[in-house]
Parts: structure tokens; C-alpha cells; sequence
């Protein structure tokens, strides 16, 4: 390792420089007079099309998941929805990739970008599936790997999910460095990143993106292959919003171009995602609001220049579910199909088994990602976690859940809804941070871009 001088000013002050050098990418070449960047040319400057990401996929055990349709459960939803009306749900089973979780395909494009630049090793910032995705890779194509995590309190007190993945991830022979929650981690992060010269496998980078858009692209060839149309809507757990922009920018690509992209994320609402006392009160640790809604609003807050997550741009609708509704339909998917997987994926399940009632009988909604489950992910350790922090478990209406103070699973299915979070208030809240800025027509051109709506639009909601 190099010394230097990796005092946290001088990191912070040099820290555009490391995360570009970091990802081998010039992010100023897509700069633009003003506020924007140029987000397509960003994207399609990569050398990576969708065939291309297919076949780098294919040769390390990623992509062509099973996508199944989930007929009890329609069923099931059926019961509670009007005549006529309950749509079919499918599903697209990522836990059959290599690492367990649809995260394998984000990583399998930035190992494969690292290794073709000559990178040694990869590192990557993440509590979640991907530190497993990213590890599971590196080991297969001999790179050395560092996954950091964010995992414990102040009490050192850690999560059982997290401590799941940090197993799986040396399991695979990376080294795993764990955290206290708070500004820290992202210190302690460029500062390996400057001292080893890994690569940065940033979830939002356009490889990280571009990675997902095969999934996008399969769920669309599959389902006008089994039914002969295009699926009116595919729902997506939202968090850093990479997941979303992906599969939708897939979807786009095969020709998609109506069907609805829904976001879904847990509601955990009054939670600060930075807290040492709310860190060990929250079930999830990723799929939540604590996450969806603040890079919705500001993208660029990641760990990249400019982010290649920007879900404002392609999102239709978003949801939220209250965790014990998750739970719920945790139990309920392995219950009524034999299937059990981790929470990520049934956060979408659980909203689309609620927005399915809202569709016809011959619609078609596709839950795009499941995930690999555990002895830490597993809803039961999840729940006593849960108690032994104070929260109330209880069964009744999960519309009077509080965050942090109780969980509530739904006394049947008939009272699992989902809840609509307000578009128009996120693009809002994206626009405060150009309120007293000068805007030129390229900047006004550029927040069309960003938001989906046209220049009278954006002044509308700019007031």
C-alpha cells in the first residue's frame, strides 16, 4: 500500500480526483455549461450494448433467471379484488444467479471492467447483496476484493442481515471491513480506495447501471414470448434507484415502451438512515424510503461524480409497504409456492400483490427480483432482532404501523395496501436545490430531461 497523506481534509479535497481515477472513468467529458451532464452519452460511451452485457453475464453464471408465474398467489390476490380485476403476477427468480441475488449482475460488469483495466483488486462500499455479488466475481476472475461495511451501533450491536452477508462475502475470500454507522464510512472508504488503487465497483457507475439493463431486457422477450404482450407493469424495490433505472432503460430497449415502471420501498419514515439510535430500530437494510427517496431527490449524492441512478427519469409511479406487510408475504410466498427468499424481492411482492387489485384479470405484473435467503436474512431472527430492540410485534392493520416503535403484520391479506408516494412532491424537493440558481434554457432542458415533464412543468413546480 502507498503512505500518504490521508488526513480527512486532504481526502475530501482530493476525493473527485480519487473516485475518477477509481472507476477509470472522465465524468468532466460529460459536463455541461451549467447545472446538467450529459446522462445518454455517459451511458452509451462504455463500450458495453445489451448483447455484449449478455454474453460477459452468460460466462459467469448470471442472467437467464427462471421467471415464474405465481398462481397461487394471483389467486389469492383474486379473493380481495372486484370481478374481473386481479392480475396475473409473475416473477423473475434472481436468486438463481451466481451470488444469490440479482447484485450479480451489476458486479459481473465491473469485475469485468476492472480486469480489462488492468485493476488487481476491487472494492466496494455496501452493506447489502451486492458486497456478495462483487465478491463472488472478483473470486472468479482472481482479482482481490475489500467489501466495506456499514454494521454496527455504538454499542456494537450489529444486524443480523448484515452479519449474513459479511459471512457470504468471505466466504468468497474478500476482506470485510466492518463499520460503526455514521459519517465515518464513507472516510473510511476513499481512504482504501486512494491507498490500494483497487477499482471502485460503485453502484452508481454506468457499469453498475448497465448491468441490470439484461433484466429489464429478458423480463420483456419472456413474457411477450409466454403471453404475447408486453407486461402492463413491472415493479422494482427501490433504494439507490440503480435498480430501477436499469431494468427500465432494458425494458425501453426491447420495446417495452408502456409499460409501467413502479418503484417500491418500505416505509420507514421518521428513521435517519445516519443515526446511531435508529440504526438497529429499522427490519431493512435496504428497499426503504430511507434510501428511495433521499437519492431520488439528489442523485448525485453517491460516491461517483455523477450518478448513472436517476430514477425520476423513468419511474411512473412509487410505492411504499410497511414492513410487516413484507414479512407477510415472505411467509406467504414460501406458504402458497414453495419459494423461499429474502426480504428484498418481497417488498415489491408485497406491493404487487395490493396493485394487482387494482388491475384487470388479464394484466400482467412482474415482481423483476427475488433473493437468496439465510440464517440472518430469514424473517424469524428478523423479528426476534426486532424484540430484542424494543419494537412491538403484533398482528392488525399495518396502515397504523410506526417505524422504530412496532411492526405490524397484517391480519389477513385483505389488509395488506400499499401506499402512494406523491411523484410531483420528490421532483419538487429535487428542484429546491436550483431555486436560487441563474437557469439557462440548457439547464431547463436538462431538468426536463431529469423529471419527465416539459419547461412549463418544472417553473410550475419550481414555485
Amino acid at each position: 500500500m502507498k503512505i500518504m497523506n490521508n488526513t480527512y481534509q486532504n481526502l475530501m479535497n482530493r476525493k473527485n480526483e480519487i473516485m475518477k481515477k477509481s472507476v477509470g472513468l472522465d465524468y468532466e467529458k460529460y459536463e455541461l455549461e451549467g447545472i446538467g451532464f450529459d446522462f445518454e452519452l455517459m451511458m452509451n460511451d462504455q463500450g458495453y450494448n445489451i448483447e455484449k452485457i449478455k454474453q460477459i453475464q452468460k460466462e459467469n453464471m448470471v442472467g437467464n433467471t427462471p421467471l415464474i408465474e405465481l398462481k397461487n398467489i394471483t389467486y389469492y390476490a383474486r379473493k380481495y379484488a372486484k370481478p374481473g380485476f386481479g392480475a396475473r403476477i409473475f416473477l423473475k427468480d434472481e436468486a438463481a444467479n451466481i451470488s444469490g441475488s440479482f447484485k450479480a449482475r451489476r458486479a459481473a460488469l465491473s469485475v469485468n471492467q476492472a480486469k480489462k483495466l488492468g485493476y488487481k483488486g476491487i472494492i466496494a462500499a455496501t452493506s447489502g447483496n451486492y458486497g456478495a455479488a462483487v465478491a463472488a466475481l472478483a473470486a472468479k476472475e482472481g482479482l482481490e476484493c475489500i467489501i466495506v461495511q456499514e454494521c454496527f451501533d455504538s454499542k456494537n450491536i450489529s444486524q443480523p442481515e448484515i452479519l449474513e452477508k459479511a459471512r457470504k462475502c468471505e466466504a468468497y475470500g474478500a476482506e470485510v471491513v466492518q463499520l460503526s454507522v455514521g459519517p465515518e464510512l464513507f472516510y473510511s472508504f476513499l481512504k482504501l480506495v486512494d491507498e490500494t488503487g483497487y477499482f471502485n465497483a460503485s453502484l452508481y457507475s454506468p457499469y453498475g447501471i448497465k448491468g441490470i439493463e439484461t433484466l429489464g431486457h429478458e423480463i420483456a422477450e419472456e413474457i411477450m414470448e409466454k403471453v404475447g404482450k408486453f407486461p402492463e407493469a413491472v415493479i422494482v424495490t427501490n433504494a439507490g434507484g440503480g435498480n430501477l433505472t436499469g431494468t427500465a432503460r432494458g425494458l425501453k430497449d426491447a420495446g417495452a415502451l408502456d409499460t409501467l415502471v413502479i418503484g417500491a420501498s418500505v416505509n420507514l419514515y421518521g428513521l435517519h438512515m445516519a443515526s446511531d439510535y435508529d440504526f438497529n430500530r429499522k427490519s431493512f437494510t435496504t428497499g426503504h424510503t430511507g434510501f428511495g427517496i433521499p437519492f431520488a431527490v439528489f442523485p448525485d449524492r453517491s460516491d461517483v461524480p455523477r450518478s448513472a441512478a436517476r430514477p425520476l427519469r423513468y419511474m411512473d409511479k412509487y410505492v411504499m409497504v410497511n414492513q410487516g406487510s413484507v414479512f407477510y408475504m415472505t411467509e406467504t410466498l414460501a406458504i402458497l409456492e414453495g419459494m423461499e427468499r429474502g426480504p428484498a424481492g418481497n417488498t415489491s411482492l408485497a406491493a404487487a400483490f395490493s396493485l394487482a387489485q387494482t388491475m384487470k384479470e388479464t394484466d400482467i405484473i412482474v415482481v423483476q427480483e427475488t433473493e437468496y435467503t439465510g440464517a440472518g436474512k430469514h424473517s424469524l431472527p428478523q423479528l426476534s432482532f426486532a424484540r430484542k430492540n424494543g419494537i412491538e410485534i403484533k398482528f392488525g392493520n399495518p396502515i397504523d404501523e410506526i417505524p422504530g416503535k412496532n411492526i405490524i403484520l397484517p391480519k389477513n391479506g385483505s389488509y395488506l395496501k400499499h401506499q402512494d408516494i406523491d411523484i410531483n412532491e420528490l421532483k419538487k424537493s429535487y428542484l429546491k436545490r436550483f431555486k436560487d440558481v441563474d437557469l439557462s434554457s440548457n439547464d431547463y432542458k436538462y431538468l426536463c430531461e431529469e423529471l419527465r415533464i416539459d419547461i412549463s412543468e418544472v417553473k410550475d413546480l419550481m414555485k
